[in-house]
C-alpha cells in the first residue's frame, strides 16, 4: 500500500458557516494535482502528528486545487481543532493522493443524495458532477440552521438548486426531513448516497434497509465511528502467514497495537474503522467485525478485516502479513 504524500500549500482559509472553515490547497511547487472523482477524500497530516480524512468538495475537473470543509467538532480527538486553530494560509501540509471509497455508481438511473451537516462535502461534489453529466438526481440537505449550513449560497446559485431540498432543525415543521416518506419506495434503478454524523447515517441506513432497499443500492461514508468495546472482550492470537510468528492480542488491546509492539507496522490513519487504510486479508479464523467501512456482505465473507478496531471470534486469526 502506497504511503507517498504530496506537499501542498494552504492558499486560502475562510469561514464558510458557523464553526465551519474551508481550506483551498494547491501544490507547493505549482504543479497540477492528481485527478480525483466525486466522493473522493484525502488524508491530511496535521501539525500535531495525527492524520485525518477530509472529502474533496470542488469540481473534479479542477487540477489546480483541492477544496475541503472542516467542522470544528466539540468532541474532536485533535483533528478539527488543529485544522481550525493551527493551520493558516500559507502553511505547508503533507497530504495523500485522492482516495475514493464512496464513488458514484455509473449504472444508476436516478441518484438520491442525502447529506447531514458537514457530510455535504462529498455529496455536493456528487450533485455537481451529476448535474454536469445530465443525470437524474435529487438531494436533501439537513442541518441545524441556515447559519450552520456550509455552501448554502453555492447551492442556491447552482444550476441544480431546484433539485435540492433544505431541511433545518430550527425551521418550520413543514420543511422537516421526512425520512420514512423519502425512502418508502425503493426503485430498481435508484441508488442512495448518504454522508453525515453517525446518528444521521444510522437512521438513514436502518430506514432504507427496513423499507427493502437492496444493499447494492446503498452507498455511504462515515467520517467517524465509536470504538466498540465490551466487558466480554478476551485475548486471542494472530499468526503472520509469512513467518509463522504468533502474537497475543490482549483483551484491552487492538490488533494494530499488538502488531506495532512486536515491530510489525500496518498502515493506519483514522484508527476508528472508517477509512479502510489498515484493511488486512484473513487466511483463517473468524473475525469480530467492528468497523463502519466494510459492507455487510464483505463482513460476512470473513476474508478481511480492519485490525485497528475489529477483533476475533475464534481463538486464532491467520493474517496475510
Amino acid at each position: 500500500m502506497s504511503t507517498a504524500t504530496l506537499k501542498v500549500r494552504v492558499a486560502r482559509k475562510a469561514a464558510e458557516a458557523t464553526d465551519i472553515q474551508i481550506f483551498e490547497l494547491v501544490a507547493a511547487d505549482g504543479s497540477p494535482l492528481p485527478a480525483f472523482s466525486a466522493g473522493a477524500h484525502i488524508d491530511v497530516h496535521l501539525p500535531n502528528g495525527i492524520i485525518r480524512q477530509y472529502s474533496l468538495c470542488n469540481d473534479p475537473g479542477e487540477r489546480h486545487r483541492y477544496l475541503i470543509g472542516v467542522l470544528r467538532d466539540p468532541a474532536s480527538r485533535g483533528g478539527s481543532q488543529a485544522m481550525h486553530d493551527s493551520v493558516h494560509e500559507g502553511d505547508l501540509l503533507q497530504i495523500s493522493g485522492p482516495k475514493n471509497h464512496f464513488p458514484l455508481a455509473h449504472e444508476a438511473q436516478h441518484s438520491l443524495l442525502l447529506a447531514g451537516g458537514i457530510g455535504v462535502t462529498p455529496i455536493l461534489c456528487m450533485a455537481e458532477r451529476l448535474a454536469i453529466s445530465g443525470a437524474e438526481f435529487e438531494m436533501h440537505y439537513c442541518t441545524r440552521s441556515p447559519e450552520r449550513t456550509a455552501f448554502l449560497q453555492r447551492i442556491r446559485n447552482s444550476s441544480f438548486a431546484s433539485r435540492v431540498q433544505m431541511h433545518f432543525d430550527d425551521g418550520a415543521a413543514a420543511q422537516r426531513f421526512d425520512l420514512a416518506k423519502v425512502l418508502a419506495a425503493p426503485e430498481p434503478g435508484t441508488h442512495l448516497y448518504v454522508c453525515g454524523p453517525k446518528g444521521f447515517m444510522d437512521a438513514v441506513l436502518a430506514t432504507a434497509r427496513s423499507s427493502g432497499w437492496p444493499e447494492t443500492q446503498l452507498h455511504y461514508e462515515f467520517f467517524a465511528a465509536e470504538l466498540q468495546q465490551s466487558d466480554g472482550d478476551t485475548a486471542f492470537e494472530v499468526r503472520l502467514a509469512s513467518s509463522g510468528r504468533t502474537l497475543t492480542v490482549a483483551a484491552n488491546q487492538t490488533v494494530t497495537t499488538a502488531l506495532a509492539a512486536a515491530g510489525v507496522e500496518v498502515p493506519t490513519s483514522c484508527e476508528q474503522g472508517v477509512c479502510g487504510t489498515c484493511l488486512t486479508r484473513i487466511l483463517a479464523g473468524e473475525p469480530d467485525h467492528r468497523d463502519a467501512y466494510l459492507t455487510p456482505e464483505e463482513q460476512a465473507a470473513n476474508d478481511q478485516f480492519l485490525p485497528c478496531c475489529s477483533r476475533a471470534r475464534s481463538p486464532l486469526l491467520i493474517l496475510d502479513l
